[in-house]
């Protein structure tokens, strides 16, 4: 199954309230296995970019000046999403700032079936402990040295790994059985049961013998109070 894992950086928490997507970037993953077709865009926000933001992700208002609008890249990044399922970290904030953008184009905004949250899926493995994309990383032991501020593209290739691992670890993907199913997730990997012919034995008789009877009363015989002779006791 095709998948499509993105992340967004923006001038703020609020489309609503005017704030512009600035960054988005895509990792396509078929079969949990990321296939390396990536879709990466900067995108002019037609406003300045507060500070407490640029602080985060470090894309400035020089930055952005020469990059395209939103508007004129919405086509080719609707085309590399597909149909597909789209997996992101707190996945409400990322499909708020896609769906405003799209409207704010004209064009229809993606349907929510499709989103998938790695936060909610992390909340239902790690009741109680920190959701961020940075402590679970570090709780899956997955390499983040490199990420000095947030990347939408370098975000989204840290939540592949975390998606893999929370979806079933690195068996997934593995490719051990085609069922030929497509258009269902799955969660582990099925072995299949070979036959195996073995040749026929026979019972081996496990009775004791009638001299390793005799051998046996000889022996309790000989033990002094035994519990077992005690009816009373075992009455108790």
């Amino acid at each position: 199954m095709r998948e499509i894992i993105f992340d967004t950086e923006t001038t703020g928490f609020d489309p609503l309230t005017g704030d512009r997507m600035v960054e988005i970037g895509c990792i396509e993953m078929v079969g949990r296995v990321m296939t390396g077709e990536n879709y990466h865009a900067y995108f002019n926000p037609q406003r300045p970019m507060p500070a407490a933001a640029e602080q985060v992700h470090g894309l400035s208002d020089r930055f952005l000046s020469d990059k395209p609008l939103f508007a004129h890249k919405a086509e080719e990044l609707l085309a590399f999403l597909g149909d597909s399922p789209l997996v992101a970290h707190n996945a409400s904030f990322d499909f708020g700032f896609l769906n405003a953008e799209l409207i704010l184009c004209g064009l229809a905004p993606v349907a929510l079936g499709r989103m998938v949250d790695t936060v909610a899926l992390a909340r239902v493995k790690h009741p109680g402990a920190k959701l961020s994309l940075d402590a679970l990383c570090t709780r899956y032991g997955i390499d983040r040295s490199h990420r000095v501020k947030h990347g939408a593209l370098l975000d989204a290739e840290l939540l592949a790994h975390l998606y893999i691992e929370l979806t079933g670890g690195r068996q997934i993907g593995l490719g051990l059985v085609d069922n030929g199913s497509t258009d269902q997730m799955t969660t582990g990997v099925q072995v299949p049961l070979l036959e195996i012919s073995k040749p026929y034995r026979e019972p081996r008789p496990h009775s004791a013998s009638a001299q390793e009877l005799a051998r046996h009363s000889e022996f309790i015989s000989k033990i002094k109070d035994a519990l077992w002779l005690d009816t009373g006791s075992a009455l108790k």
